[in-house]
């Protein structure tokens, strides 16, 4: 069969999309951790309740909340850690000047 230059053949063409889904991260053994070691102020606790909410929207398939929830525990998870890094810091320094007694000597 013989065509034209101006003319195409006609196949049928199968075309196939591949989504490519972003990992959602659900933060939890960041959220573990601070549950653990570093829950002020109850923030551990929720970050790994959010974090938990995170996982399972990532398991019925609710990428847009999943989304919402893994942020949210993000966001917890970075103010526990912060929060109770500086609490340690003065602590320590308080310890330092002497303000506190940490260690009684005898």
């Amino acid at each position: 069969m013989e065509y034209r230059s101006d003319q195409v053949p006609m196949t049928p063409r199968s075309v196939q999309t591949v989504s490519v889904a972003m990992p959602v991260r659900d933060h939890l053994p960041w959220s573990i951790f601070n549950l653990f070691y570093m829950n002020i102020c109850c923030l551990g606790l929720t970050a790994m309740v959010f974090s938990v909410k995170s996982r399972d929207r990532k398991v019925v398939g609710d990428v847009e909340g999943a989304l919402h929830y893994g942020s949210t525990a993000r966001s917890l998870n970075i103010a526990a850690t912060v929060l109770s890094i500086l609490v340690f810091i003065i602590f320590i320094a308080l310890a330092a000047t002497g303000t506190i007694k940490a260690i009684k000597g005898t």
